[in-house]
């Protein structure tokens, strides 16, 4: 197991970068405590794997440092990292049975081979791969043979981090929450450093205990599921944590608060203060979805808006309503009364949040 710290870390694909649009990876600090289980979250083409290829050592970054426990292994080939890597589809032998897939890296490490046995037993055991353990790869299904692929990495004893570039996407989806848990399972047990990367929000937040939000290039939020969902730190992390994501508008600042198509939202004095002086003219105000009030009849502080659409889940309702111009989404518990053509909304100060120049601001003076 290692701590993991990327420092000063940036990296381009261009040979001489002008400037951050040239950059694939913008310069970050970063640390993956020690057998923690993490998960790297975010759009394609937002940088994940290109982070993941060069904490593996398939990459060397244009810029910076990386450091397992405290020591720079830039250098170092991805076989000197310890490093195990799961990748999108699995990476295992065909004509190798799934004994000797699993054994091939102990094999290659001259281990005697009653511990090679009582090892693949082991993993075969946990990875629940015992009936097809004899059987050649190539006849096996797609999980099977991403279970392998896993159990290749989990097999040994001195790996200092296993590395998911989307593991499960080939994988039939009912089979992907067993799969999901068994991992939960596994860092449980074994206590490894694992970094998870992955677009699936649900993903992400079933296998890991603190998510990295990426974005452009950079690193722009990294906590639990629930800050992540309470208290997004930017735009985007409101936007594309939660279904649906958090209503964002763009509003301009008053006297006694901020406006938007001639609708005026009041806000406490110390965020007015605070907006007072702030230059940027890039504000808006987020707030989820399932913390806009709805209300059927006219209520102070409340509103007027049309309803647009209502989408039944079962469980829970989606309301579609127009405020102003701005579409705005609400949830609704199954035992909520519905409105029809007209709903009064509010928005609880506490969970309404102001963003300038898409970062969160102002958290303390709520």
């Amino acid at each position: 197991m290692a701590e993991i710290q990327l420092k000063s870390l940036a990296h381009s694909y261009e040979k001489s970068p002008s400037g951050a649009h040239d950059y694939a990876l913008r310069e970050m600090n970063h640390i993956w405590d020690q057998g923690g289980a993490y998960a790297l979250l975010g759009p394609s083409g937002c940088g994940k794997s290109t982070l993941l290829n060069i904490i593996s050592g398939l990459l060397t970054p244009s810029e910076g440092e990386v450091l397992f426990d405290g020591v720079v292994v830039n250098h170092l080939p991805p076989q000197k990292r310890n490093i195990a890597q799961v990748f999108q589809f699995p990476v295992i032998y065909d004509s190798m049975t799934v004994f000797d897939n699993l054994a091939f890296p102990l094999r290659n490490m001259k281990i005697a081979e009653a511990k090679v046995t009582t090892k693949v037993h082991e993993i075969a055991e946990i990875l629940e791969l015992h009936p097809v353990l004899h059987k050649k790869a190539k006849n096996l299904s797609a999980d099977e043979k991403q279970k392998v692929s896993m159990g290749r990495g989990l097999v040994r004893d001195d790996v200092s981090a296993i590395l998911f570039d989307e593991p499960l996407t080939v994988i039939d989806p009912q089979l992907k929450w067993k799969l999901r848990r068994k991992l939960k399972q596994i860092h449980e047990q074994f206590s490894i450093t694992m970094i998870y990367v992955t677009h699936d929000q649900l993903e992400a937040s079933t296998f890991a205990e603190k998510i990295a939000v990426m974005y452009g290039g950079q690193i722009v939020q990294f906590g639990t599921p629930r800050e992540l969902f309470e208290n997004p730190n930017h735009t985007f992390v409101g936007y594309f944590i939660g279904s649906p994501g958090m209503n964002l508008i763009e509003v301009e600042t008053t006297a006694t608060g901020v406006r938007f198509d001639g609708i005026d939202i009041e806000l406490s004095d110390a965020r007015n203060e605070m907006l007072g002086n702030i230059p940027s003219t890039n504000i808006k105000v987020g707030i989820r979805p399932e913390f806009v009030h709805v209300w059927n009849k006219p209520t102070d502080g409340a509103y007027e808006c049309d309803v647009q659409h209502v989408e039944d889940l079962g469980t829970y309702k989606i309301l579609t309503l127009k405020l102003g111009e701005k579409i705005i989404k609400a949830r609704l518990d199954e035992d909520h009364a519905v409105p029809q053509q007209k709903a009064y909304i509010s928005f609880p100060e506490q969970w309404l949040k102001i963003y300038v120049d898409e970062y969160l601001i102002g958290e303390d003076l709520v």
